[in-house]
């Protein structure tokens, strides 16, 4: 990072910090590629905690010139007409992604809000901190769209959009995922909104093995995919994704809707409309969803893809 570069982060969260959200927002999205030289650093705002996390590893300089940069920041009157009280910088190019207490007491684990809904985060525990902060406008779409639906929450991590289809009036969720520890987690933060969890299903499953017990609690009105770009051993985007895509319909109803996702920035929206087209023909492309503004990027298929499809019920006749 050379010093203009550091300026300009500096000039960035003074601005955003002079006028910080009620909830949790991204401040500042380096990898959208926007701003030369701060390609590996994003800033997130979680309502009193400021994280920031690099995703490559500076010099030792470099370094050492970006904490000076950002405790400079915290004695700032932003930083103070802010509220905020902790600052962390994780480190997510090491194996354990080390998180640094910069500022403030430690914090472990954090509660955050999004579209008036409460959350938990784990912060210098795991590499993700529990919410995927582009996915906003997802999130907000189903909640919309999901009032007396049976859902299907593919991935499920830690069940965001579970919260947000139960918080939207949905019939039943049910939540796959492999990590068991992250559904662990979807059941705090179903709890947290004080939802009903009769209607919300955890599966610790992986899916390929357990398709018959997914395709049991069917069929669904909503199918949710977001899936990792790579998970060792469970799932690989380019060899699996076109797998799920043509067993679709066996899970859906006569005019269910499945909102697909990737986020891969070597991924396209075509490597989704294509492949739907070729494995599951009657599901038809609707619309790709907008992704927050606080997420710019230099090329739109290098961002979130978020892509609706519907399916066509002429064509079951």
């Amino acid at each position: 990072m050379q010093p203009e570069a550091l300026v300009t982060l500096q000039q960035h969260l003074s601005q955003a910090l002079t006028q910080v959200p009620d909830e949790t927002r991204r401040l500042f999205h380096g990898r959208g590629r926007c701003w030369a030289g701060l390609e590996h650093v994003t800033v997130d705002w979680l309502q009193g905690v400021v994280l920031v996390s690099l995703f490559r590893e500076p010099a030792a300089a470099e370094l050492d010139a970006l904490i000076q940069t950002l405790l400079t920041l915290a004695q700032g009157p932003a930083w103070k007409a802010s509220g905020a009280h902790s600052l962390l910088l994780q480190h997510r190019y090491l194996p354990d992604s080390k998180m640094e207490q910069l500022l403030g007491e430690p914090v472990e684990e954090w509660l955050i809000t999004e579209n008036g809904l409460r959350y938990k985060l784990d912060l210098g525990i795991k590499q993700n901190n529990g919410l995927f902060l582009d996915m906003r406008y997802g999130r907000g779409w189903v909640q919309q769209q999901a009032r007396g639906k049976r859902v299907l929450n593919l991935f499920a991590y830690t069940c965001g959009f579970s919260v947000a289809a139960i918080a939207g009036g949905a019939e039943h969720v049910v939540n796959l995922d492999m990590a068991r520890a992250a559904l662990s987690r979807g059941r705090d933060n179903h709890r947290l909104n004080e939802h009903d969890l009769s209607k919300v299903s955890f599966l610790g499953h992986e899916l390929f093995k357990s398709w018959g017990k997914v395709k049991k609690s069917g069929p669904y009105d909503l199918v949710i995919i977001d899936p990792p770009s790579f998970q060792k051993g469970s799932f690989a985007l380019s060899r699996d994704y076109q797998k799920i895509l043509r067993r679709l319909p066996e899970l859906l109803t006569a005019t269910g809707t499945v909102l697909a996702c990737i986020n891969d920035p070597d991924t396209g929206p075509d490597f989704l409309v294509e492949g739907m087209s070729a494995e599951a023909p009657e599901l038809v492309f609707q619309e790709r969803l907008e992704n927050p503004p606080e997420f710019p990027d230099i090329s739109a298929d290098s961002g979130l893809k978020a892509l609706v499809f519907r399916r066509d019920a002429l064509q079951l006749r």
